[in-house]
Formats: structure tokens, C-alpha cells, sequence
């Protein structure tokens, strides 16, 4: 509802939930708050049974950002990003998100653009390159955009 999703459900129950964050068209029901200056919009649906249960709570999309610092590797535990603690409203511990010593897990979502159909584009690597593009080519006969 809240973007134009142009690829086939079986895709997204492919890649979703998971470490995959897919990027397509905003639609006019989204928030123009939210991305303001791009016609596109992020979706994720972790496989963390806290912060899905948190989603289903809510009537509407969540807007969340990462536990880190631009650019800096991502946060697996609360304790990691303690230096940022004075600046939120609120902290909920989960317990880690990952393995802790995988640097794997340290490397954030495989970002995907899917905004063009027949079309991807990895905008990040991420920790699920791999298995990714082998569903995009392989399964979907999805061929790399350009960057």
C-alpha cells in the first residue's frame, strides 16, 4: 500500500523476511514526509521476531534507521552503540541481532532496487549479496540495471 510493488509475490516471500532491504517506487498513500526528495522508498521485514511483533502493533509504516553512525559498521548489541544512548528516547534490548563474531552480520542489509521492472539494482552488498542475485538472475530472470 504504501509503494508500487511491480514484481511477483513469490519474489518478495523469496527475499522477505530477511537481511534484504527492497527499494521501490513510493506511492501517493506514503507519508511525503518520508523520503522527501526521491520518488522511491525502502522496505524491510527483518526475521526478528520482536521487531516484526512491534510492526504488527502498528497501524502504519515505521521508519526506522540503523544503531549507528553513517557509513560505520552495524550494531549487533545495545551495548555497542552506547555512545549514541543520550540522544534517543527510547532503548529495547532484543538480545543480538546476529552472529557477534560473524563480520558478515556486521554488514547490514543487501539493498536492492527493484524500481524497474525486469530490472535490479544493488545499491549495498550487504550480507546477502549472494543469495540475492542468484534469486533476481536465476529464478526471476531479473538482469542488472545500471548504478
Amino acid at each position: 500500500r504504501y509503494c508500487q510493488v511491480n514484481v511477483p509475490d513469490e519474489l518478495l516471500r523469496d527475499l522477505l523476511p530477511g537481511p534484504v532491504t527492497l527499494v521501490l517506487k513510493r506511492s501517493e498513500e506514503l507519508n511525503k514526509d518520508l523520503n522527501p526528495f526521491t520518488s522511491l522508498v525502502g522496505v524491510r521485514v527483518p526475521n526478528h521476531p520482536f521487531v516484526r511483533e512491534v510492526a504488527r502493533a502498528c497501524s502504519g509504516p515505521l521508519a526506522l534507521t540503523s544503531a549507528n553512525i553513517s557509513c560505520q559498521a552495524s550494531t549487533l548489541t545495545v551495548s555497542e552503540f552506547q555512545d549514541l544512548w543520550p540522544q534517543l528516547s527510547l532503548i529495547i534490548d532484543g538480545g543480538p541481532i546476529g552472529d557477534i563474531q560473524s563480520p558478515e552480520c556486521r554488514l547490514g542489509s543487501t539493498v536492492v532496487d527493484l524500481s524497474v521492472s525486469g530490472k535490479f539494482t544493488i545499491i549495498r552488498p550487504g550480507c546477502a549479496l549472494t543469495s540475492t542475485v542468484e534469486i533476481l538472475r536465476q529464478k526471476y530472470g531479473l538482469v542488472p540495471g545500471s548504478s
